[in-house]
């Protein structure tokens, strides 16, 4: 068992560089220097990768415009994550067991959080890198660039030979209050989240070639929230030119924005809470956060019964901060003819996980019968019951168990085909590659399978720093070597394909070529648009 468990090591040594030991840092007051336009900066040096936590790329006054930041004089230390935006919610309690699976860090918060992080393999041997842009999850209202362990990017700038960048933007009431009718100075305020991502992005095009990056090569991807954020990006006339491939990771479920008429609406329903009126708008950059958000909650919820009384269709799950067609800065909806006109020349790499959110939804079956799993699907189904049993059987035909008939996903999967066929259509646009990572985490007894985020240990390379979501297995290991290549390729190329998968196919809507992730990775055609059918019309 000794020489076996050796052989082990090696092997995921071999594999990925990662021996369970302590790397080397490497400190100081001269290490890691570069500069930016605002000034120099300090990081510091891990198992030869540079990193940088923190710096400033904007400054903004509340409800106001991103401006460049402030300059310094000395050498700025960025040894350390900044600070992150405030949530609505704060956290003060967990569930146990998902946090050990998700393993948060929550950070600390501040308005002033408009910070990047970089990762790079050198910062003065004269190469020009292929930049990697992540923007966090969270929707639109939570999450930070140092939320989860897999957004660490250490591993997959090492890898890959690519610089690595994250950023924390502004969120919820914060970045989407729609304060334009009180004033020029908040023309913006409706997506100044959005605005502060373009703020970063063009911090990169002026200061990345000091990190070994090229400004001329940079691909946007984000999870969730951040997948949305990188739909709205490239839609977004601002950002063009600023990044020339996207990647969207389970961020199709939001299709739609709210128009200018319902933003002003939930603003004007902010100030009534607050007791303010037109004249003393200007009071409401100095109001406590915890009373703003709470003004802003109560907004939302009225805005949301009146439009539900009025028969308007709710906005991704239901009404939330987030970005709104404002006709300046967002002019055009997420999946109109305009935009994807305007994203036409940006490769981009869509898909989803298998579960998402349903072994979360589904917990309460986990050791139920057989007898009783069925019972609740004609419960739920009706006379359709045969039906979606059919339609998931085709979808996932080695699917066995009989709790696999509910954990499958509904929510995010759909945008995403509806995304990729609609990009893919474009005359003469760029290429469309799709993926469905289907791996199972043996955690807890396997209950969690490839839930919502469960990939992103696999696309960073991070099985290490996440082995409490992944399990840390050897297939793991094998699996994220794989899969954090293809993204590696695509921000080199545009193009996944590489030597440890099959030929990975342009995707449209004829082919439905989707890459399947797991143990043994496979192209197969779309095999769930029964089962996508019956969930639009239950």
């Amino acid at each position: 068992m000794k020489k076996i468990t050796i052989q082990l090591l090696v092997f995921v040594t071999l594999l990925t560089g990662q021996t369970g030991l302590s790397q080397q840092i490497e400190t100081g007051e001269t290490v890691a220097v570069t500069s930016t336009e605002s000034g120099k900066v300090r990081g510091f040096i891990e198992d030869g990768t540079y990193i940088y936590k923190g710096i400033p790329y904007a400054k903004a006054k509340r409800f106001e415009a991103p401006t460049k930041p402030d300059a310094w004089e000395d050498i700025r230390s960025s040894t350390s994550y900044g600070p992150v935006a405030p949530l609505m919610s704060p956290t003060t309690s967990v569930q146990d067991e998902p946090e050990f699976v998700f393993d948060h860090d929550w950070g600390y918060t501040n308005e002033d959080c408009l910070r990047v992080n970089v990762w790079t393999p050198s910062i003065d041997d004269g190469k020009k890198r292929p930049v990697l842009f992540w923007i966090h999850g969270g929707g639109f209202t939570a999450g930070s660039s140092q939320e989860l362990p897999s957004y660490d990017g250490a591993n997959l700038s090492k890898k890959g030979d690519v610089v690595v960048v994250s950023i924390n933007h502004r969120l919820n009431i914060l970045g989407f209050l729609d304060l334009s009718a009180y004033g020029e100075k908040y023309k913006n305020s409706a997506n100044n989240s959005i605005l502060d991502m373009v703020s970063a992005l063009e911090w990169v095009k002026t200061n990345i070639a000091n990190f070994g990056g090229d400004p001329n090569n940079v691909t946007i991807f984000g999870q969730s929230g951040g997948g949305a954020k990188v739909n709205t990006l490239m839609a977004m006339p601002k950002a063009k030119g600023l990044f020339q491939k996207a990647i969207n990771q389970s961020g199709s479920f939001r299709t739609a924005m709210l128009e200018k008429a319902e933003t002003q609406a939930i603003a004007a329903e902010v100030l009534t809470n607050l007791g303010l009126t037109v004249n003393q708008v200007d009071s409401i950059q100095t109001i406590p956060f915890e009373t703003l958000s709470a003004a802003g909650t109560k907004a939302l919820n009225t805005v949301a019964d009146k439009m539900k009384a009025e028969g308007k269709p709710p906005v991704g799950f239901g009404l939330s901060w987030g970005p709104s067609r404002d006709g300046t800065d967002l002019p055009y909806g997420l999946f109109s003819k305009e935009a994807f006109e305007l994203s036409k020349d940006i490769p981009l790499l869509i898909g989803t996980t298998k579960n998402e959110f349903a072994p979360f939804a589904n917990m309460q079956f986990v050791d139920a019968s057989e007898e009783e799993i069925l019972t609740h699907i004609k419960t739920q189904w009706k006379d359709k019951s045969d039906a979606y049993i059919k339609a998931v059987r085709k979808a996932y035909p080695t699917d066995k168990a009989a709790k696999d008939l509910l954990d499958v996903d509904t929510m995010f999967r759909p945008g995403a085909v509806l995304q990729a066929n609609d990009k893919s259509a474009v005359s003469g646009g760029a290429p469309v590659y799709m993926y469905l990572f289907t791996w199972q985490s043996p955690v807890f007894n396997g209950k969690y399978k490839a839930l919502h985020c469960m990939e992103l240990p696999f696309v960073f390379d991070n099985i290490e720093r996440a082995n409490q979501m992944t399990g840390g297995g050897e297939e793991a290991f094998v699996l994220a070597d794989t899969m954090s290549q293809a993204w590696i390729n695509f921000a080199k190329t545009g193009n996944p394909n590489h030597a440890g998968l099959p030929e990975w196919p342009k995707y449209n809507s004829s082919n439905t070529a989707t890459m399947h992730f797991d143990t043994s990775c496979e192209v197969k055609p779309q095999l769930d648009k029964e089962l996508f059918e019956l969930a639009a019309n239950p």
